[in-house]
């Protein structure tokens, strides 16, 4: 089967014109799969960065990576959690503690808060509302 135009250089440029524009394609989509392979790379690298960290360079200071950033978090977490409960003595919690029993007992008479009083009044009055918020007042006769 032969496929011409009957023009020997219009033939030429067609046939040219084809193989220009499946190489232009080729081209086009190896750029676009370069690009797309290089943004994956970066985002990699900036991801890994992240996880191990990076060593300090010239005006930049050394970031630590998640590891260290966990390990200091569990310390942190540690010295909170040693705070927040009775122990032996030394935490804010013990301290806490220590100064509810000595103002018990200079005022073994007087309820524990001024708010646990309200809320008391709060829950015989029935209102459901949040201590401190005052009731509504009642309407005004316009007569």
């Amino acid at each position: 089967m032969d496929i011409t135009t009957g023009v020997h250089a219009l033939d030429e440029i067609l046939v040219w014109g084809g193989a220009l524009t499946l190489i232009v394609g080729f081209a086009t989509t190896l750029w676009r799969v370069v690009r797309a392979v290089s943004h994956l790379t970066g985002r990699a690298t900036q991801f890994l960065d992240d996880w191990y960290g990076e060593s300090p360079r010239p005006g930049v200071q050394a970031r630590p990576g998640v590891m260290e950033r966990l390990s200091l978090l569990e310390h942190l977490s540690r010295a909170v959690q040693h705070e927040v409960t009775p122990n032996s003595g030394a935490s804010l919690r013990d301290a806490v503690d220590q100064a509810n029993a000595r103002l018990q007992r200079l005022c073994p008479d007087m309820p524990q808060s001024r708010c646990e009083e309200q809320q008391d009044h709060d829950r015989e009055a029935g209102e459901g509302r949040p201590p401190g918020v005052p009731s509504p007042s009642p309407p005004a006769d316009d007569s």
